[in-house]
């Protein structure tokens, strides 16, 4: 018998999970939130929810927003539960459930007038975001803002009815401005190098098409603080709602399963203040670069590294894919020899025993995490945790022969079969491009490479494009299995 997750319903289930120990109606707003996915409510909510458990900073509480059509889908999920998520922690010795509390309402996507107003409170002082590596209107080659996609377009034009998540931020900041409150911060949350700078260029940059006093005005006056998350979060389904309702009786509409394991490293750059998050583990220093360098390099780089090997391969889950020799080998010969070897020094860290514990996390079996999660959404993801580490070597005139390998796989798979004939199923914005010119390239390699907005100055290298036209001819006549093989006995030469 299950019990349906609900305020009224705590008592009951706290004898099966952990439960909230504070009075979720006496907390208040502090963040809106935009992007309510599972990362968010697995990392974000959870550090706060840790924080209002011990009886500290209950005026910062989350409320929900977003634009897109899933994100009516997650509030209808979450309002039937009184925003109530069930958190299930899994790691390789213990699995442990708990109710997180820290959202306390959910913004309706569409209601424009709505959230604006809630955007203009005082006591919103921080505005965070969890919208994807694509949601930032990131040219991919160039890492730069672009002015010139058409729903930045569409916003500049009409700054009083926004449809993206900039325009309502810079709607509530006019809001704010307006009636003299100070800004919030802006907080992203997304796995991008510099990520508040890339935020800040996008709030000022569409300001900036429309009022270039108000993006000067945000210029001198809106915090964007850069942070770094971490916490392999797996997507949620059939399988995860099951385990939640048999192994602990609770019947929760969309629950979150993620590691143990944890990070947040953060700026301390918060003008209107901020919750005591370092009571809970989140560690605040001056520079978060390094930190995002290691962590979008080695965890983000190895997830898409194996992410295209193992499809090809049938491979389902992750840490079946780490069970295989041959892609946890080429994984960890990727990384020692060209990943770790670019990535500048971090504080108080050893970067080889920080692959060690990637190379842990990737092999818990307890996760579920899939190769379908991995290997969606590349257009964006293979320009930020791949193709920078295959700049940074061409740059330093040291050979690519793994990277290359990486895209030339990426590549492979976007033919649309795996060596066993199976058909792929494409999770990417841009796939019909992609699977366009990687059917060509079987002929001619450098079809691939000529998306340019995707390879930028790395597909101009003339050792990239030997090297990978020479993996990706490889990866066609013998397979991935010997392709593999030949990288890890150092035979993958051109």
């Amino acid at each position: 018998m299950t019990t349906k997750l609900s305020l009224a319903a705590l008592d009951a289930i706290k004898a099966r999970a952990g439960v909230p120990n504070y009075d979720r109606h006496a907390l208040r707003a502090g963040i809106v939130h935009f992007g309510v996915g599972n990362f968010h409510r697995a990392h974000q909510a959870v550090y706060l929810d840790d924080l209002f458990n011990l009886g500290r900073d209950h005026d910062w509480a989350i409320i929900g927003a977003g634009v897109l059509p899933s994100d009516e889908v997650m509030r209808g999920k979450l309002e039937a539960q009184d925003f109530l998520t069930t958190v299930v922690e899994q790691d390789n010795n213990r699995t442990a459930a708990h109710v997180t509390g820290a959202m306390i309402a959910y913004l309706k996507p569409g209601d424009t007038p709505a959230i604006v107003a809630q955007l203009a409170s005082p006591f919103i002082r921080i505005v965070s975001l969890t919208i994807t590596e694509g949601g930032y209107f990131i040219d991919p080659a160039s890492g730069v803002f672009n002015p010139t996609h058409p729903a930045i377009v569409a916003d500049a034009q009409n700054p009083t009815a926004p449809k993206t998540v900039f325009g309502l931020i810079l709607a509530g900041l006019a809001a704010r401005r307006a009636k003299g409150i100070p800004p919030f911060t802006v907080m992203s949350c997304d796995n991008i190098p510099g990520n508040g700078e890339v935020t800040h260029a996008a709030v000022s940059g569409l300001a900036r098409l429309s009022d270039p006093a108000f993006a000067d005005w945000i210029d001198a006056n809106v915090a964007f603080p850069n942070g770094m998350v971490d916490r392999i979060t797996p997507a949620t389904g059939p399988r995860e709602i099951g385990i939640v309702a048999s192994d602990y009786g609770i019947d929760d509409h969309w629950p979150v399963f993620c590691e143990e394991f944890k990070q947040w490293v953060l700026e301390d750059h918060f003008p209107q203040g901020r919750p005591a998050l370092e009571e809970v583990g989140v560690q605040f220093v001056p520079d978060v670069a390094p930190y995002e360098h290691m962590k979008i390099r080695i965890l983000n780089g190895g997830h898409a590294a194996i992410a295209y090997p193992a499809a090809l391969l049938d491979i389902h889950f992750v840490h079946e894919a780490m069970e295989e020799p041959l892609i946890r080998g080429f994984l960890a010969k990727l990384e020692h020899d060209e990943i770790i070897p670019v990535i500048p020094p971090v504080p108080n860290t050893d970067l080889k025993d920080y692959y060690k514990l990637i190379e842990t996390r990737f092999s818990n079996p307890k996760i579920g995490d899939t190769i379908a999660r991995l290997a969606q959404d590349g257009s964006n993801r293979q320009p930020k945790f791949i193709l920078p580490s295959t700049a940074d070597r061409l740059r330093r005139g040291e050979d690519v022969v793994g990277l290359s390998l990486v895209s030339a796989l990426w590549c492979r798979y976007f033919a649309g079969k795996s060596d066993s004939g199976k058909e792929i199923a494409f999770n990417d914005a841009s796939a019909d491009r992609l699977q366009a010119a990687a059917l060509a390239a079987k002929d001619d390699p450098m079809a691939f490479l000529a998306l340019s907005d995707i390879f930028g100055e790395v597909a101009q290298s003339d050792l990239f494009r030997r090297r990978f036209a020479h993996a990706l001819k490889t990866l066609w006549e013998k397979g991935t299995r010997a392709t593999l093989q030949l990288y890890l006995d150092g035979k993958l030469g051109d």
